[in-house]
């Protein structure tokens, strides 16, 4: 027998569920409703042909049901996904298209001022339009594990962004790990608010939730209020270090607490969770964010347990079933199993791998149990100052406690001096004033070694940022070179 995509292997069960898929701004869709619109999607895209034979579509759409009856679409028809950011500049959008050689852009709406920009070359379709096509058939034995399904672009935090090739396995394996990791019944119901172009919004949220029969509640986009007015009727909440800073911000306490304390699970990830952050979450919901290591090649990797009492903040845990890692002599993070990309689209070269292990570039130490603590990337949060090799990380983790700085970043500019002259940009919280450089360098040595405390503090109204919130380090470094 054939060897059968498990992903659209469990799309076919899904089909003949009525049990409620996702909800949005439009209604509600069921799951076998989801089903027949993507076999639509993958009619009209065939247009009788047996298959796209991987050809790359590209997707500028609502974040809305539409959205993954088009993605779900596109995998049924044979062809690989590449989700746009329409939080990019057109220009940018059109790299993207390019570097992944689409040739197809399935297109809502309301973005329909930037077909003109991504329209040179390739053909530019309504969703709307597909939703109406006669229904391809949905089989299994048409797609095999390996053929790939997403090209999804990496975060772009310390150079320019690359493909990273995903299969059918890559994507069923990851939704399978986390929803028994995690605990996901067709009971839950995922509060949704993150970008879908990233694996954190897409492989991690939405396909786990829906891959495990759950409903998910789609916001189009991060809102204070909606989230604060929605955590009620949720059961999971996931979010990046920026959403639970902006709750912070911006929700009333009281109507936060109610909602988060409904939850059976909240989730942290992208970036490092700053410790007084996660113990607010826990003075409003009850339990500390569970927080984990994952990122767009290898899915998440490693997390806390789903049990609030094992959560150690500040760790992400332990590997998943069927992921193995190993630190090498230099503190690098090594990990391997069925979760693991393909490579890099087109750029073969560039592409990690070390007798089949793939080489994360963070740096990471763990304890007696197992249990893994992140030292930082290699490339922009190991600094090297005065001799002693630092992480920008730990600097932060202890700055953060700062009452009244909301945000800090710690980078290394180059100095003939000091080789990183070690720098903390600051946010200062709302409410409070700024402190002094010297308060802040007595509050840094009474926490960190001395040679641990960063040289300058600058305060800037905001950090630069990739669409997900992470802080994109290149970018600060050239800002505060501007600087000086």
């Amino acid at each position: 027998m054939a060897a059968r995509s498990p992903l659209l292997a469990r799309l076919a069960e899904l089909a003949a569920s009525t049990r409620v898929a996702l909800l949005d701004d439009r209604g509600t869709t069921t799951h076998d409703q989801l089903i027949r619109r993507a076999r639509s999607v993958a009619g009209a895209l065939l247009n009788g042909a047996p298959s796209l034979d991987g050809r790359r579509v590209a997707l500028l759409l609502t974040q809305d049901a539409d959205w993954l009856a088009a993605f779900l679409g596109v995998l049924i028809a044979g062809g690989v996904v590449v989700p746009l950011a329409p939080a990019y500049p057109a220009a940018e959008l059109a790299w993207f298209a390019a570097d992944a050689e689409a040739d197809l852009v399935l297109l809502s709406a309301e973005y329909d001022a930037l077909a003109l920009d991504l329209a040179h070359g390739r053909r530019v379709l309504r969703v709307d339009a597909l939703l109406c096509a006669a229904p391809a058939p949905l089989e299994p034995t048409l797609r095999a594990p390996d053929d790939l399904a997403l090209l999804l672009y990496t975060s772009g935090t310390t150079g320019r962004p690359k493909g990273a090739m995903l299969t059918h396995a890559n994507l069923a394996t990851h939704a399978r790990l986390l929803g028994t990791a995690w605990g996901f019944t067709e009971r839950d119901q995922l509060l949704h608010t993150l970008p879908l172009h990233h694996l954190h919004g897409l492989g991690i949220s939405l396909l786990t939730a829906y891959l495990a029969g759950a409903a998910t509640r789609m916001l189009p986009r991060f809102d204070p209020e909606r989230v604060t007015r929605s955590l009620a009727h949720a059961t999971v909440f996931m979010a990046v270090p920026t959403i639970y800073r902006r709750l912070a911000d911006a929700a009333d306490p009281a109507r936060l607490a109610a909602g988060a304390r409904t939850l059976r699970l909240a989730t942290s990830g992208s970036a490092a969770l700053p410790i007084p952050l996660g113990e607010w979450w826990r003075s409003l919901a009850g339990d500390y964010p569970l927080e984990r290591f994952g990122m767009t090649e290898v899915g998440v990797a490693l997390s806390n347990p789903l049990e609030p009492s094992g959560r150690q903040p500040g760790r992400v845990g332990t590997p998943l079933p069927t992921v193995e890692i190993r630190c090498a002599d230099d503190g690098e993070l090594y990990v391997r199993g069925p979760s693991v990309f393909a490579g890099y689209w087109r750029r073969p070269d560039t592409t990690p791998f070390e007798d089949g292990w793939f080489r994360t570039g963070d740096l990471a130490e763990t304890d007696a149990a197992g249990s893994v603590r992140l030292l930082g990337r290699t490339s922009v949060d190991i600094l090297k100052s005065g001799g002693y090799k630092l992480s920008a990380l730990e600097i932060e983790a202890a700055l953060a406690e700062h009452p009244a700085l909301a945000e800090v970043a710690v980078v290394g500019l180059p100095d003939a001096t000091w080789g990183d002259l070690v720098v903390c940009a600051f946010i200062v919280r709302a409410g409070s004033s700024a402190p002094d450089h010297d308060s802040l360098r007595a509050f840094a040595r009474a926490r960190l070694a001395a040679y641990q405390v960063p040289r300058e503090f600058v305060a800037l109204a905001e950090l630069p940022r990739n669409p997900l919130g992470k802080v994109v380090k290149p970018r600060l470094v050239e800002l505060l070179r501007a600087r000086t």
